[in-house]
């Protein structure tokens, strides 16, 4: 009965989509509905969509980050973080991020160094050759590496790295 009541909900999307192609509601409403059904490939269009026709809609976010969730934890946790931008109190957006931050949290030290490898942020950090050289001496010095973090954007780059996994502490 729900599958087919879906069925017929993504018939009322596309209809509504047919009648008004810039409205973004429609699109994020199908897009559950595609979710509920494990279409995650439709789904992720469908929230795309939303989000470019309005940048602003929260929801959008919050089921494009519930589909990438399930084999992408760390590009679902980033787009929490991006609703939470537009939302700071947003109760899912925060549950998700602590969700997604478990998830990774959970994998081998080397399966997570893996993931963070393929985060443009993460690549951003290490390609970097003034964070090249602040590692290399905080590998060697624990004085250097104390000094280095109290500078607020090395030490939020490099608290990046330590929780990808990329990185650790002993």
């Amino acid at each position: 009965k729900q599958w087919y009541q879906r069925r017929v909900a993504i018939t009322a999307g596309n209809e509504a989509i047919k009648r008004n192609p810039t409205d973004h509601v429609p699109y994020s409403n199908r897009a559950a509905c595609y979710t509920k059904l494990m279409e995650f490939g439709l789904a992720m269009q469908d929230c795309d969509k939303c989000i470019e026709l309005n940048p602003m809609f929260v929801k959008g976010y919050l089921r494009k980050a519930a589909v990438l969730k399930i084999d992408k934890p760390q590009e679902a946790k980033a787009v929490y973080e991006k609703a939470l931008e537009i939302d700071p109190n947003n109760a899912e957006a925060k549950q998700g991020i602590h969700h997604c931050s478990q998830s990774l949290r959970n994998l081998k030290p080397e399966d997570r160094a893996k993931l963070a490898m393929n985060d443009p942020e993460i690549q951003q950090i290490l390609q970097d050759p003034s964070m090249q050289v602040i590692l290399e001496q905080m590998q060697k010095d624990p004085a250097a590496a104390q000094e280095h973090l109290k500078n607020a954007d090395v030490r939020d780059k490099f608290m990046k790295l330590v929780e990808s996994g990329v990185v650790q502490v002993r």
